[in-house]
């Protein structure tokens, strides 16, 4: 297969069989109708509305007139049940609409809204029709709508957007094919559209397009034929900002075949589409006919994997039934939980009476984590909205439904990067004396920084408002894993493997259990006046083939980050110092300038574009952007950059190195001056760091888990300490309780309790599990995610499971060989972890990669001058933790 495993490719459909009482029940032949998904009620399961089309033809090959034309337009409307499976015809009491075809439906709560088409009188009127079927009581009502509208018109589309907005787009008005686009806020009295006049890249005139709104609020426009008859190819999405304003965006990834009068519909975050006509009216054929857009991995896929070029042709004389199946065209189709359900069509001159389904197997729904087979919605669930946790992809199961699971993590560590490792961190522990002093002597007595508010309780209820999940968070018991493997046939290969079975993780604590519920989540993006951060976008942002420059000179001068910094400045300002974020959200460790494998995960899991899953998902990153790696520069303006992109969707907290006094000596400093000059560099670098002094201190994720650099220390009792520390702030003049946030860690092992001294330096401490419990306890929260500490599988659990260390850069510093991971906190608060592995050596010679001598050589020499902290969990024969010389 000519994809990762994890972007699956598109499914085979089936002739579904069904049932029904009288001939009169059952819709027969036809085409240019609609289906339509309606939600369950209180009285009814979930049913498919199939309304309006052509029944017969005239002409064709007994005809002596050349093509065909479409006859017996009907009005009639016919319910599907998906649980009996079976068919009956509906005579809705009132006035119904006119017979048409070629027309416009979508579903709103359990009312089905019909527009345009065209039928034995022309034109249909532009009214909106609505099929009301509350409490099982069909009815047609005709909706009053003031001002001018889209007008009559045929062969466009029309679907919901955001549960709220009826969004039609293009079609025929029988004197041009047009291109505009109009939107009706259904929550708005008195009804009136609104021509639309959107921003970005607006899709050319067409007609027999298709289209349909993802759950989260993006409508996606697919195909269609344009004004000289030419089947189109394309894709555009549009979105609604916060202010108002909507943008158009083309999707990326390259279409198997252009189409025209095809069918597609969403399943989670995957468009399927199927059959459709090319110029003349050939089907498209072959594997063109089956196709998905992965809108979360930006590409498309047919039923051989990944496409990379136009597939209009078979290509192969094997007859293969579900390929035959879908030569149509002018056929509906409609999407309940993980199932496509498509009807009719024509086929040549034939009209086409059968009921296909397909489904979109286990976890290909499911855009974020891997869910266990219990734990999976039932394949009959809320129409198009299916709420599967929103972020990348899942994993593949085996054919019995078990995941294959590798026997070990296959992480290791070599006696040179061993004893590399075990050298003391003198220059670190320096530069932490040096910030533990400064806050000694500017503080206020431990007693007062330490004291806990007797409203606690109170505090920690005001929290809990307006969370929209009651469930408990918990460990997913497998994680995500890339294969370690870089090249050959296992290149990329995704499995999930049982956390028990990660030998430098798991033998410290035990894993807890508990259950998951789905709220739903908002998007926003920022709309900026000026264009700095879409160029820092559209540069860095590069998951699949992004480079580091050949002579490391930096893209941005000075001012360029001046203006960057300040807009970035303007946004955390207006944040709070604890962050207040919903479920599902994406938890980023340490970076430390190693922006390879930034993209290395931003490939492997999603990324934060309108091409990737930003509107799924939110990000989240725990500080230490900079230092030790090669590209702080990047890793630090991408995030920047994207924060004011999206600033409600990612979210950057501080860590210990977003400080002048630490990264003047681990790399940033240098880096800055050696990539942009003496005097633009000092500039740059110290611009960075006035910003550093802004950003948030801590997150909060539907007030149970809470995030931050280091750990709760010794003087860290409750969220509302955090809370009062004022930004912007510096190290020096901070005070114990932003000392122990970005500085201290946990004990070895769940063994360790109460506070020890930190081998990091004198001033500094671990803290035990019972800290842990009882700062969870205290403050009504069930888990801690922390960075600051390189873990050897990119994760590790803590005071059973209470706490998690995350670091998401890979071999850190050149030696450490270990994973990097992210975290993904899903809807229902399970929490999957997903691992990259270390990137093997270049296959090519130096000679030939003089970019990559250049970035080894940069990370040899610092680690020479500043040794890196120890792996967490490593020996450390020379660092006495138990001994209070260090206090």
């Amino acid at each position: 297969m000519s994809s990762k495993p994890w972007l699956y490719p598109a499914p085979s459909y089936r002739t579904l069989e069904t049932y029904w009482d009288t001939d009169d029940d059952a819709p027969g032949p036809r085409c240019a109708h609609t289906l339509t998904a309606v939600a369950a009620t209180k009285t009814h399961g979930p049913r498919l509305i199939l309304f309006g089309g052509a029944t017969a033809i005239e002409g064709g090959a007994t005809s002596s007139a050349p093509g065909i034309r479409l006859a017996g337009v009907t009005n009639s409307v016919h319910s599907y049940d998906v649980l009996t499976r079976k068919w009956t015809r509906i005579r809705p009491a009132g006035e119904p609409p006119s017979p048409r075809a070629a027309h416009a439906a979508a579903a709103v709560g359990t009312m089905v809204v019909f527009q345009g088409g065209i039928g034995p009188a022309g034109h249909s009127t532009d009214d909106l029709y609505v099929l009301d079927m509350t409490n099982d009581k069909f009815k047609w009502h005709r909706v009053v709508v003031q001002g001018q509208g889209p007008g009559p018109r045929y062969g466009h589309v029309m679907d919901l957007v955001g549960q709220r907005y009826l969004v039609s787009v293009s079609g025929n008005d029988g004197k041009r094919v047009l291109s505009d686009s109009w939107a009706l806020d259904t929550a708005q009295k008195p009804y009136a559209w609104a021509k639309l006049s959107p921003e970005g890249d607006r899709p050319s005139a067409r007609m027999y397009a298709t289209a349909s709104a993802r759950s989260d609020g993006m409508f996606l426009l697919c195909g269609g034929r344009d004004a000289s008859g030419a089947p189109l190819s394309d894709a555009y999405g549009l979105l609604m900002h916060r202010n108002g304003q909507w943008e158009w965006t083309l999707a990326p990834g390259v279409s198997p075949s252009p189409r025209y009068q095809h069918a597609a519909v969403f399943v989670g975050a995957r468009l399927h589409v199927t059959g459709g006509a090319l110029r003349g009216g050939r089907a498209v054929e072959g594997e063109g006919a089956i196709a998905v857009l992965d809108t979360a991995a930006g590409v498309w896929l047919d039923r051989s994997g990944l496409v990379t070029s136009s597939r209009t042709s078979k290509g192969q004389n094997d007859y293969d039934p579900p390929l035959e199946l879908m030569r149509r065209c002018r056929h509906a189709a409609a999407s309940l939980g993980v199932r496509i359900y498509i009807y009719g069509g024509l086929k040549g001159d034939i009209l086409l009476g059968d009921f296909l389904v397909a489904e979109n197997s286990s976890f290909q729904s499911e855009v974020n984590s891997p869910v266990s087979t219990s734990e999976k919605s039932p394949s009959v669930t809320s129409p198009r909205a299916f709420h599967a946790n929103t972020t990348s992809f899942g994993v593949s199961p085996s054919s019995d439904g078990e995941s294959e699971i590798p026997s070990s993590s296959g992480l290791s560590m070599d006696k040179n990067s061993m004893e590399k490792l075990r050298q003391a961190s003198a220059a670190e522990a320096e530069a932490a004396s040096a910030v533990w002093q400064a806050v000694q002597s500017q503080s206020s007595p431990l007693p007062e920084e330490t004291s806990v508010s007797d409203d606690n309780s109170q505090i920690a209820e005001t929290f809990s408002d307006g969370s929209d999940t009651e469930a408990d968070v918990r460990l997913h018991p497998r994680a995500v894993v890339v294969a370690k493997e870089a090249v050959g046939n296992l290149s990329g290969m995704v499995r999930q493997l049982s956390l028990d079975q990660f030998e430098n993780e798991s033998r410290r604590m035990i894993p807890m259990n508990n259950d998951l519920s789905y709220p739903n989540k908002k998007f926003t993006r920022q709309k900026s006046p000026q264009g700095l951060h879409k160029k820092i976008i559209s540069t860095l942002l590069r998951p699949r083939n992004w480079k580091p420059p050949a002579n490391r000179k930096f893209f941005l001068d000075s001012y360029e980050v001046g203006e960057l910094c300040y807009a970035a400045e303007q946004i955390f300002m207006q944040e709070q110092t604890v962050l207040q974020l919903k479920a599902p959200v994406k938890v980023f460790g340490d970076l430390h300038g190693q922006f390879g494998d930034l993209m290395r995960l931003f490939d492997e899991y999603g990324f934060p574009s309108a091409a990737g899953d930003i509107t799924y998902i939110d990000y989240l990153f725990l500080g230490d952007y900079v230092d030790r790696g090669q590209h702080s520069l990047e890793t630090i303006t991408l995030l920047l950059a994207l924060k004011i992109e999206y600033p409600d969707n990612v979210h950057l907290i501080r860590g210990n190195h977003e400080a002048a006094d630490i990264n003047a000596l681990f790399g940033f400093r240098i880096e800055c001056i050696e990539r942009m000059g003496e005097s633009d560099g000092i500039w740059a670098w110290t611009r960075f760091n006035q910003l550093f002094n802004y950003l948030p201190l801590a997150a909060l994720i539907e007030k149970k888990i809470i995030c931050m650099h280091g750990g709760i220390g010794r003087s860290i009792n409750s969220v509302e300490q955090i809370e009062k520390l004022e930004r912007p702030i510096t190290m020096d003049a901070g005070s114990i309780i932003l000392m122990d946030l970005l500085w201290s860690d946990p004990t070895e092992n769940d063994g360790v309790e109460g506070l020890r001294p930190n081998a990091r330096g004198p001033g500094l401490v671990t803290f035990g599990p019972d800290r842990v419990t009882d700062f969870c306890k205290r403050n009504k929260l069930q888990l801690i995610i922390r960075a600051h500490e390189c873990v050897m599988d990119g994760f590790e659990r803590f005071a059973q499971g209470q706490l998690i260390t995350l670091f998401s850069a890979t071999n850190y510093c050149g030696t450490a060989n270990n994973a990097g991971a992210i975290l993904v906190v899903g809807r229902g608060l399970v929490v999957v972890p997903k691992l990259i592995h270390p990137l093997p050596p270049p296959l090519q010679s130096p000679e030939t990669s003089p970019e990559r001598v250049i970035d080894d050589t940069w990370m040899q020499e610092l680690n020479i001058q500043r040794p890196p902290t120890p792996t967490r969990g490593r020996p450390q024969p020379d660092l006495d933790r138990n001994s209070l010389a260090y206090i």
